[in-house]
């Protein structure tokens, strides 16, 4: 029986959790990662810089889905993240780049993607997967499409979970 491939997983956490979670994870041999923004915080008579979870709720774990179980049965742990019915996975990289990116940077603020008409996306799964498209309308729940292919255009409505926007090169 060979080694099992280990992938990053993200963790829902009781509010406030992240770190106690970290933890109690570490402490069990489980490879973690909980991003930490150093923030200025102000009390009323002094400034002072403290750190902070990054993504809140949320801790990356490493590893085999054969750990699920353990993971699932840590103190302050509520459930994986999922995406498309499935836990969410994160790319080696994605991870390296928050790392390095942290490591440059502090005070660092999260903005939510928006989907926005005329954004450009990628359509994540069916039979339009990894295609671009256009936005032309966003709906309550799904997202209205252009597909520009041999000359015509194709509109299809789609889940907003099943697109995601694609990065701009300046």
């Amino acid at each position: 029986m060979g080694v099992k491939k280990a992938f990053w997983y993200v963790v829902y956490t009781k509010p406030r959790w992240e770190k106690k979670v970290n933890a109690l994870l570490a402490a069990q041999g489980i490879e973690t990662y909980c991003p930490m923004n150093r923030v200025r915080k102000k009390w009323s008579d002094r400034l002072k810089w403290v750190d902070e979870p990054l993504f809140k709720s949320y801790v990356f774990v490493h590893i085999a889905q054969d750990q699920f179980t353990a993971v699932r049965m840590v103190p302050g742990v509520l459930n994986f993240v999922y995406w498309l019915g499935r836990p969410a996975l994160v790319k080696d990289r994605e991870i390296d780049e928050i790392r390095r990116f942290l490591g440059e940077f502090t005070d660092v603020q999260l903005e939510p993607l928006e989907l926005k008409p005329e954004g450009r996306v990628v359509i994540l799964s069916g039979v339009l997967m990894d295609r671009e498209a256009t936005i032309r309308r966003v709906l309550q729940n799904s997202v209205e499409v252009v597909i520009e292919s041999l000359g015509y255009k194709l509109v299809a409505q789609v889940d907003k979970k099943t697109v995601k926007p694609v990065k701009s090169v300046n």
